[in-house]
């Protein structure tokens, strides 16, 4: 079931058939380098990712990453709204399949995402997370109006002093 689309693409929930899909996605180098190695490393790991991840949030709060399609059906990368425990607000997140990238796809996807997000689901505030390496996500983030606020310490370790620090837009 589609939950948004846009001139050129399809947005829809992610579901155990999307395995081989995202096993491809969280193995591409740029996700490995900016997004990190989530051990998704054979389809009974992507399903379990899926599972576990996106599905968990759709259950839990209604919204999550979604698959981004083109209209013609193929899958070209994931965009949506995630609640991390150690954040305040509700984060955009975006990983596109590295073919796929420059030509605006990105973009089109989260400002959709971002509509939904302050229209539908009625977010009062929308922030993104980034390593500062990653200049391609602060492009994208600041064409969607989101501006550097500061740096954060993710993950579990967070309150160590050897954690890194990632952007956090608002």
């Amino acid at each position: 079931m589609t939950i948004l689309e846009t001139q050129r693409l399809s947005l829809r929930r992610l579901n155990l058939d999307d395995a081989a899909f995202i096993l491809e996605l969280v193995n591409e180098p740029a996700w490995l380098e900016f997004i990190g190695d989530k051990n998704v490393h054979s389809l009974d790991d992507a399903r379990n990712y899926i599972l576990n991840g996106p599905m968990e949030m759709y259950k839990r709060l209604g919204f999550g990453l979604y698959l981004v399609e083109l209209k013609q059906g193929s899958a070209i990368g994931i965009c949506g709204l995630i609640k991390r425990p150690i954040l305040d607000d509700v984060d955009i997140g975006f990983a596109l399949l590295s073919r796929f990238s420059g030509q605006g796809y990105a973009l089109e996807a989260a400002e959709a995402v971002m509509n939904y997000g302050k229209n539908v689901l009625q977010l009062q505030r929308i922030v993104a997370i980034t390593k500062p390496a990653n200049e391609k996500s602060i492009r994208l983030l600041t064409k969607l109006g989101l501006r550097f606020e500061k740096k954060v310490r993710l993950g579990p370790a967070a309150i160590k002093d050897d954690t890194p620090e990632v952007a956090l837009f608002s």
